[in-house]
């Protein structure tokens, strides 16, 4: 009989829970499950490859469906760092040549940035009238087409409304999962652009994965300053 490989467990803290929970690195089989996944290009096929790996990973404690965009993409980034290795290399656009340089950078300093006005999720869109911002999940993000570039107006404000937690007055308070098919649409059709874009700018605000970044051109040997955003950046 073969022997078995001991797989180590770590732990980790999710950024917007707090919640401390324990993984193990990913295995051969769910790697090539990814890389496949990651050669079709295929933003759905890659998302669901993700999440099944998480869920595997975290020994089926977490459903990555309830976790933020956030909150996956650092996890994500924490199974990486422990599967293969801290650091990831990458290549570099010069703002001046737009060539492209090598060079590495270590996954496990990546941590998501919270801006200090995030904290307070109420929104006054009147005197008397405001809501309450949530984080949205995964599954309320799956739900919108956001690779659909033919209708972008709808893409926003599905968007919002998956992002708006309560409706708020003088006389009560309304939680958004709990009023009627196509309330919620007629409450943000009626704000004009400066309540809108109030939310707008909060949504914004997200807490995001992002590292600021240094480098010399290696053909013109420009000092370039960037800021690396999102999951992509990181492999890229």
């Amino acid at each position: 009989m073969l022997p078995t490989i001991e797989i180590p467990r770590f732990e980790t803290v999710l950024p917007s829970t707090k919640k401390k929970i324990e993984f193990r690195p990913y295995l051969v089989k769910e790697e090539k499950i990814l890389m496949i996944a990651s050669e079709s290009k295929d933003e759905k096929q890659i998302l669901k490859a993700i999440k099944d790996m998480i869920r595997a990973c975290t020994f089926d404690k977490i459903n990555p469906d309830d976790l933020t965009v956030f909150d996956l993409e650092y996890l994500f980034l924490k199974l990486r760092a422990k599967s293969v290795g801290e650091s990831s290399k990458i290549k570099l656009k010069c703002e001046a040549c737009a060539s492209f340089t090598d060079s590495s950078i270590n996954l496990d300093e990546i941590e998501p940035v919270i801006d200090p006005a995030f904290v307070n999720n109420r929104i006054m869109l009147t005197d008397d009238i405001g809501v309450t911002i949530k984080l949205v999940s995964v599954r309320a993000l799956s739900r919108i087409d956001l690779a659909d570039k033919s209708n972008s107006v709808n893409r926003v404000m599905e968007l919002l409304a998956a992002s708006i937690e309560t409706v708020f007055d003088k006389t009560g308070v309304y939680a958004a999962d709990t009023l009627q098919k196509g309330e919620l649409g007629t409450f943000i059709d009626s704000m004009n652009r400066q309540q809108l874009g109030k939310i707008e700018e909060y949504i914004k605000l997200l807490p995001k994965l992002e590292k600021a970044i240094e480098f010399k051109c290696s053909k013109c040997e420009k000092e370039n300053s960037i800021i690396l955003s999102g999951l992509q950046s990181f492999f890229t």
